[in-house]
């Protein structure tokens, strides 16, 4: 795999680090700092891993690994470039805390490296499918000196067992100097040891400097209410390393005039579980126009920010979000010209970066190199509605549950809603082992998802450039995941690379289509194309070929058994109905007597074709080649079902374009003293099954209870 924008190495299909992106390379976020992982370093403990499986500590891991320790074991990480300070991802068993021991080439340091479940272990009984999750934090540490590549660090478990995932080295610069002219919290009586209340400091300070900068000194500052009436300022620390406030709900206004500056300092808060009612954000509500957030820590929050309001031309960029139980960003509904760029996510509760068209449609805004790694409850980046909207050149890692890597839907969760409109740009984008297994529906969901759930997909959704490597399941997912089987239409795929998905390429489960264009696959699973709309008889999802595609031309063979992971495409069982549960389409229908009321295995069930139109026919996409041998067609076995005869021809063709004659027009009797059937003899490869009517005796209409194929004769 190429170097992509945070310089992601792969070995042995791990990603191991995460450092400043070269200056050809455009995705993810360029970061400060390099990650290396646990199973790559040297160490005394066990490896664990890798695993998939929603609620388990590997499959929520930066590369479905980690180390474990208990006491007196350790991991030892060979330093890859100059650094002063860490932050290790880790998790210890529900309820504990304890510390790890640091070593510098083999010398222990004074200070210790805090760990806890305190923050781990968060349950979301109001969401179905998801379990007990959220079992990683982070922990920070300067080290007091500087370490250089090639040098040794290691941390030793004491007390409690501790399995560690990945370890961030970064070099800190010293703590910036004050700005001329600006309000320090610290003049306005704000306690830097943190043991005292500085939120009346704060906001004095904002009040007083209107116009200026309010400066947050090097120190910890706690606060134990929100601020409000925020506008027109600047709040701006020495570092995030250096300037830390404590507290769980930051700024919390539902408006603002806007022009407000966040820049260089942490906000750490106490949020240990989800209240969706709480408003524990670090920005809860409106920054007004103009404004920006950057160079930002934030971590132990239920959302980073949760942006409601107006919030015209907001820029958000080179911050770190880290260990929300929740989103780590949500545009909320009118959000013009938002960008969102440069930033890094882990360990998110829900989506990491969503667009929320709720009240007002999201417009002209973008998520842009942004490097996300472990949600573990949600997808990486979620678009829901919104008018041309852009996601391009971001770095999606380690979807866990009831997610993708990206996912582009009309899910509206509430009303008013505004769905997907103009063009949708999804654009170099790379996502490593995405895609989640989601219990609700019982199979997965793709790396990348276009999702018609609560309506169809009327935007011109541009999906390019893409990479998708070690998807677990599937690499293109097009669904009506409320199961009412809206289209997912007005889709182009063009210039993809998938390496290696554990199912399919394209997994099609609801009517609609796509053009694929110069789509190349290696390590395919089990077939190139799972197509199979849901529920049965909905419609048809067109696959079409633009060209330049390679690698996945074979169609999953059997609509009643989803793909598992490197299962290959099994031989069918002759004795099975080829046609059962496959999509079918007709010339015409009747009311509620529609195409797919002739292949759901119900023979009390009916297609009939508009009336009095002959010749009608109904075609059955059997969603692959096959040798079919015989074909049965049945009406309803009632006696109200008198016997008639119906005049038709068996056709077949291998692309649904050019049809050939498998028998030729003949009268069949339907009698209802033998079971209202028919058997008819063909011989022919096909993959579309057509029946052409030009007449019936018994109504002036082409009529099916069922329509049967199988291989035997």
């Amino acid at each position: 795999m190429p170097a992509i924008g945070t310089a992601v190495a792969v070995a042995a299909g791990l990603l191991v680090a995460l450092a400043p992106a070269p200056a050809h390379a455009a995705v993810g976020a360029t970061l400060p700092f390099t990650s290396v992982e646990a199973e790559s370093a040297t160490t005394t403990g066990s490896r664990i891993g890798p695993d998939h499986t929603q609620g388990t500590l590997a499959s929520e891991a930066s590369g479905r690994q980690a180390v474990r320790l208990n006491a007196g074991q350790r991991v030892e990480f060979t330093v890859p470039r100059a650094a002063n300070a860490v932050n290790v991802a880790h998790s210890v068993p529900d309820g504990q805390s304890g510390t790890l021991d640091v070593y510098v080439n083999g010398q222990r340091l004074a200070q210790t490296l805090p760990v806890t479940s305190k923050y781990s272990y968060v349950d979301t009984g109001w969401i179905p499918g998801a379990r007990t999750h959220h079992f990683y934090a982070n922990s920070r540490l300067l080290l007091g000196r500087d370490v250089q590549a090639g040098d040794k660090v290691a941390f030793q478990a004491t007390g409690v067992q501790v399995t560690v995932d990945v370890a961030d080295f970064e070099q800190v610069a010293g703590p910036a100097a004050r700005p001329a002219g600006s309000v320090s919290v610290t003049d306005k009586g704000a306690d830097p040891s943190g043991r005292g209340d500085s939120t009346q400091a704060f906001r004095e300070a904002i009040a007083a400097a209107q116009g200026k900068v309010v400066w947050i000194p090097p120190g910890e500052y706690r606060l134990t209410s929100s601020l409000n009436g925020v506008q027109n300022v600047t709040l701006q620390g020495a570092g995030h390393w250096h300037s830390i406030v404590r507290t769980s709900r930051f700024i919390d206004q539902p408006s603002s005039s806007g022009n407000v500056r966040i820049k260089d300092f942490a906000v750490i808060g106490e949020v240990t579980e989800r209240v969706d009612s709480n408003p524990d954000n670090f920005v809860n509500g409106s920054l007004g126009p103009n404004s920006s957030v950057s160079g930002m820590w934030l971590q132990h929050l239920k959302v980073g920010l949760w942006l409601t309001g107006t919030n015209d031309n907001l820029v958000v960029e080179d911050n770190r979000f880290l260990d929300m139980t929740a989103d780590g960003l949500n545009l909320n509904g009118n959000a013009r010209g938002v960008k969102v760029r440069d930033n890094f996510l882990r360990n998110q509760g829900d989506d990491a970066l969503a667009m929320w068209s709720l009240y007002a449609p999201n417009t002209n805004s973008s998520f842009e190199n942004n490097t996300i790694s472990q949600p573990n409850l949600a997808n990486g980046i979620a678009i829901y509605g919104g008018t041309d909207i852009t996601v391009r050149n971001n770095l999606v890692t380690d979807t866990n549950a009831l997610g993708s890597g990206i996912a582009i839907s009309n899910q509206k969760f509430l009303d008013p809603f505004h769905p997907l409109a103009g063009t949708i740009t999804v654009d170099g984008n790379t996502l490593v082992r995405t895609g989640a297994m989601n219990p609700n529906w019982n199979h997965p969901m793709g790396a990348l998802r276009v999702d018609s759930y609560d309506s169809a997909i009327e935007a011109q959704v541009r999906i390019t450039g893409t990479t998708i490597t070690d998807s677990p399941y599937s690499a293109f997912e097009f669904v009506s995941g409320g199961g009412r089987g809206y289209a997912a239409k007005n889709v182009t795929v063009d210039g993809a690379t998938v390496n290696r998905v554990g199912t399919v390429v394209v997994q099609a489960e609801t009517q609609g289509a796509a053009t694929f264009r110069g789509v190349t696959a290696t390590g395919v699973g089990s077939a190139g194309v799972y197509n199979c709309p849901y529920p049965s008889g909905s419609g048809t999802f067109t696959v079409t070929d633009g060209g330049g595609n390679s690698g996945w031309n074979s169609t999953w063979s059997d609509c009643s058994t989803w793909p598992q992971p490197g299962q290959g495409d099994p031989d069918p069982d002759p004795d099975r109905n080829l046609a059962r549960g496959r999509t079918a389409t007709a010339t015409g229908s009747q009311d509620v007597y529609t195409p797919g009321k002739a292949v759901d295995g119900d023979a009390n069930t009916y297609w009939e074709s508009a009336n009095q139109a002959f010749p009608q026919s109904l075609t059955v996409d059997l969603g692959s080649t096959q040798a079919v041998r015989r074909v049965v067609l049945k009406l309803p076995p009632q006696a109200a079902w008198q016997a008639r005869t119906q005049t038709l021809s068996v056709q077949g063709s291998t692309d649904g374009s050019a049809y050939s004659t498998l028998a030729a027009p003949k009268d069949y009797r339907f009698d209802p003293a033998t079971g209202n059937t028919v058997t008819i003899a063909v011989n022919g490869n096909i993959r579309h099954l057509r029946l052409h009517v030009t007449g019936n005796t018994g109504w002036p209409a082409a009529q099916f209870g069922e329509v049967e194929a199988y291989l035997t004769s």
